[in-house]
């Protein structure tokens, strides 16, 4: 008995020290991770509408979101907006990031987090896969399968592209809504 006590106390400061040590490193690479997170929004941002000065919106209510409003450059003048959907695929949640015109087509899109299947759904940040949402209305969102006309499913992988349409019609309604809100202000 004695001899199992001990094994479990050596194995109990074992963990111990491991936990500590993985917070310790959490805690120096956290800050850094989040800062690449952010920066490669940027980047998606500023690729999907081009020469925009970015203005985030925040909206309140039962599930607050954001989005952004883009800017001719140094101007007031609407380019569109750009916009973040999420919904959970296959294996992951998909995040993908949409740059919208000011009719709500969709520009392009481009898939900046997900954990799909290799060779299956991760085929979802492949440029001819998201090339099929441009000029897209929220109407049109509808994979192949689902009676869409425009939106090709990945073969073997029809989940990933029903969530991220899905997704995305989901988040252009929302921010439709909350555009015809704020008719009469200011963006």
């Amino acid at each position: 008995m004695k001899y199992y006590l001990k094994l479990g106390l050596i194995l109990l400061i074992f963990c111990a020290v491991a936990s500590g040590i993985l917070a310790y490193i959490n805690s120096l690479t956290a800050p850094v991770v989040k800062a690449r997170k952010l920066q490669e929004e940027i980047d998606a941002r500023n690729k999907l509408i081009p020469d925009s000065d970015f203005e985030e919106i925040f909206v309140e209510g039962d599930k607050p979101f954001s989005y952004f409003v883009a800017y001719l450059k140094g101007t007031k003048e609407i380019q569109g907006y750009t916009f973040i959907a999420a919904e959970t695929g296959y294996s992951s949640k998909i995040l993908t990031m949409a740059g919208m015109d000011k009719n709500y087509k969709i520009i392009n899109i481009t898939v900046i987090d997900q954990a799909e299947t290799p060779g299956l759904g991760a085929n979802c940040t492949a440029i001819s896969f998201t090339e099929q949402y441009k000029g897209l209305g929220a109407n049109e969102l509808a994979v192949d399968k689902d009676g869409g006309k425009k939106i090709k499913s990945l073969t073997g992988a029809t989940i990933t592209a029903r969530a991220i349409s899905n997704s995305l019609k989901k988040q252009i309604a929302r921010i439709v809504a909350d555009i015809e809100n704020r008719q009469g202000e200011q963006l």
